[in-house]
């Protein structure tokens, strides 16, 4: 604030209106507007409880309050896409209290919240006016079973787990079983998948010390693979198969993990009838020896 010689003082720019205005006022010449005191004194009243708010942070819940009750608040939540994820844990994250305004609704917030269910792939929410929230999930696609010691789940095609699996409609899906099959699992089934007989056979996909797999088929069979060249050694099974019926022999495993022979194990009848037709067959050759 300048001050000129003599002692007058010299207002700022933006004061000297109002100043001017007072001093209209106190000489008289303006009429105060009827209840011109309540008016300032409300005006001042509501100047302070503004700042408040806004000071204070409290504006987003100031919105839901006054929206909410003036027929905004949040009515219906339509939930599609969903067929995992149950609407009771969507409605929880989303966050309604029965007074939820869509005004003052945050449905980035409400987004983030539902990405972390395990189910839930991807999510849009959109506030649809006047009170209605549409929530539109797309869900993760389980591509095996994952047995790990005693517990089961649904892995995703890139071994990333889903959830438990507790059965119902997953229980056609591949099994891979032991450390690292969640991992290696995906890539060893589209190798097999080339396959398509011995594909429909498998039951499930056992991994080996983190080094190779076995097949264990489901009439109980056990394939037993390499830890390299798989795709050719497949290969080679399903020609065996096809051309001997290998497969569908009274056997008990297939041991094709040297690569210059193969080991078949028989079955305990199919043994004893393989012992019985060597004993024939070297009596016969003890009698015609005799006869020569």
């Amino acid at each position: 604030m300048a001050r000129r010689r003599g002692g007058d003082v010299v207002l700022p720019r933006w004061l000297r209106r109002p100043a001017r205005f007072m001093q209209r006022v106190n000489a008289g010449e303006v009429e105060p507007p009827r209840f011109g005191a309540s008016i300032a004194t409300a005006a001042l009243l509501g100047a302070t409880a503004i700042y408040g708010t806004l000071a204070g942070g409290h504006l987003p819940q100031v919105v839901q309050s006054v929206t909410a009750r003036t027929g905004l608040a949040i009515a219906q939540v339509h939930v599609v896409g969903n067929d995992e994820t149950s609407e009771i844990d969507v409605i929880q994250e989303v966050g309604l209290d029965g007074w939820t305004a869509l005004v003052g609704f945050s449905a980035e917030g409400a987004r983030e919240r539902l990405s972390a269910l395990p189910w839930v792939e991807g999510v849009a929410v959109r506030k649809i006016y006047p009170a209605t929230l549409e929530v539109d999930i797309t869900e993760k696609k389980p591509f095996a079973i994952w047995q790990h010691g005693n517990e089961l789940s649904l892995i995703e095609k890139d071994g990333s787990v889903i959830a438990p699996f507790d059965g119902g409609r997953y229980t056609a899906l591949p099994m891979v079983i032991g450390v690292g099959a969640r991992e290696a699992g995906p890539e060893f089934i589209a190798k097999v998948a080339r396959h398509p007989a011995i594909a429909d056979a498998v039951r499930a996909y056992i991994r080996i010390g983190d080094r190779r797999w076995d097949l264990r088929l489901k009439n109980g069979v056990t394939i037993k693979l390499p830890e390299r060249d798989e795709a050719l050694t497949l290969a080679t099974l399903a020609s065996l198969d096809r051309q001997k019926g290998l497969l569908s022999r009274d056997i008990t495993s297939v041991d094709m993990r040297l690569g210059d022979r193969i080991a078949i194990g028989l079955s305990e009848d199919a043994a004893e009838d393989h012992q019985e037709a060597m004993r024939k067959r070297y009596k016969a050759r003890i009698a015609g020896g005799a006869q020569i």
